[in-house]
């Protein structure tokens, strides 16, 4: 948090962004960072990362670099996955907090100034969840039941783990050391933010259609992965601190 007498709220701040064929609405995505940045913030940082997009995003990350001097472009040659993507821009980042949005324009970076205004001396970090989620009806219930299962499983105590629009201290990020490289990253951070002891307070934000592109998730091999890691996840997370807990107090 910060002081400044012009009632901007952060010290500094990284917003970052992955992208994989997004070239539709990166550029606009870019542009209402730096709006929203401004707002909260005189030092902050806009992070792309281009995870292997196979359509014209890297020509507009090109044109935005020579337009926004805050713009940061880091490049995979191959798709690593959304949770690659995401590990790369948390590892880039130089500022004290991390805001982080999807490049495929479903949620409005301009309300940043929500998240930050939730902030307060005992919480953390602040989690968006969706007041209504824009997609289609198989989407829509699939990530219903993907949400319930995992908050029971992982007694996750947020209400939407699927809402990709968080604002988290860059030592916290540091501190939970992310692995996964698939969509499973989501429920890995707030698992492990939540268990590391720290509290998120949650804010409504918006959710749009996406008008550019089509969902990268619901592939095959993406669902696999995901499952494949998310098996890992419960193990880790849940099954060995079980076992580690019960060696302690027995």
């Amino acid at each position: 948090m910060s002081d400044d007498p012009n009632g901007k709220k952060l010290s500094s701040i990284s917003a970052i962004f992955p992208a994989y064929n997004d070239g539709g609405t990166i550029a606009s995505m870019v542009a209402a960072a730096v709006i929203a940045c401004r707002q909260v913030t005189d030092d902050f940082e806009i992070i792309v990362v281009n995870d292997g997009s196979r359509d014209y995003t890297p020509r507009v990350l090109a044109e935005l670099i020579g337009r926004f001097p805050e713009l940061r472009i880091i490049t995979h040659e191959v798709n690593r996955g959304y949770g690659g993507a995401l590990r790369s821009g948390f590892a880039a980042a130089q500022k004290d907090w991390v805001f982080y949005t999807d490049g495929d324009a479903q949620y409005n970076p301009l309300e940043l100034a929500h998240l930050v205004e939730a902030l307060r001396a005992n919480v953390d970090a602040v989690n968006g969840y969706k007041i209504s989620r824009n997609d289609s009806i198989i989407r829509i219930v699939v990530g219903r039941v993907y949400h319930h299962f995992v908050k029971i499983l992982f007694g996750l105590r947020i209400r939407d783990v699927d809402c990709d629009f968080r604002l988290i201290p860059r030592r916290i990020l540091a501190e939970a050391d992310l692995q996964s490289d698939s969509g499973a990253i989501c429920l890995e951070m707030v698992k492990k933010i939540e268990d590391l002891g720290y509290v998120f307070a949650e804010v409504p934000v918006n959710h749009y259609p996406r008008q550019y592109g089509i969902s990268q998730f619901f592939t095959p091999m993406r669902i696999f992965r995901s499952l494949q890691q998310l098996a890992g996840l419960y193990h880790s997370l849940v099954i060995k601190k079980t076992h580690l807990q019960k060696k302690t107090t027995g």
